[in-house]
């Protein structure tokens, strides 16, 4: 497990998704740490060995449809689709909530994975797995890139990430003052 994480580590620091700096995250809260995925999703190697390292735990699950959050989730979640031969949709942003559109449906019961890039808190993948119930599908588990939630997540349904790493956060009215000092970014989710 310590070379895998390793070999994560090495993805993320070598097309700079991992970044250092003063960011407002989309949760609200502070961090001196970002997973900015889209820096990782460029490369298609590293996406394409980065869904490889996820795939022995996603066997354990059965499922018929990838739903992927936009917009991190997009890119890691049609690559689970494709690694594994399963159907892919997505969930896109409407007036600041996800929902299904574009004519995509499940089927009663049908067995959805969601995969994500990074939560926090899990806000996204909350609403995701809403969705799903709402129209009548199934959530088997929770797929993930980097859960940065320091333990904190829960949900009705395993989450799986490939990797757990967590960077402090803080609300934005009790900044350390080091953080304080740096100029901030709100890079976006």
């Amino acid at each position: 497990m310590a070379d895998q994480n390793d070999e994560v580590l090495d993805i993320f620091t070598r097309t700079r998704a991992l970044q250092q700096g003063h960011f407002v995250l989309r949760s609200g809260l502070h961090s001196g740490h970002f997973f900015q995925c889209a820096q990782v999703c460029q490369d298609m190697a590293a996406v394409t060995r980065l869904t490889e390292l996820m795939l022995p735990t996603l066997n354990a699950f059965e499922f018929d449809t990838v739903l992927a959050p936009a917009m991190g989730g997009l890119v890691i979640g049609q690559e689970v689709a494709r690694q594994t031969g399963k159907r892919y949709i997505f969930a896109e942003k409407v007036d600041d909530r996800l929902a299904i559109r574009r004519g995509f449906k499940f089927s009663p019961g049908e067995k959805v994975l969601i995969v994500e890039d990074v939560i926090t808190r899990g806000g996204r993948v909350q609403e995701a797995l809403d969705l799903i119930a709402q129209g009548g599908g199934t959530a088997v588990a929770v797929a993930l890139l980097v859960d940065r939630s320091e333990g904190k997540a829960s949900f009705t349904v395993p989450h799986l990430p490939l990797l757990q790493m967590s960077f402090p956060t803080y609300a934005a009215d009790n900044l350390p003052a080091e953080l304080a000092a740096v100029p901030v970014s709100k890079p976006g989710s």
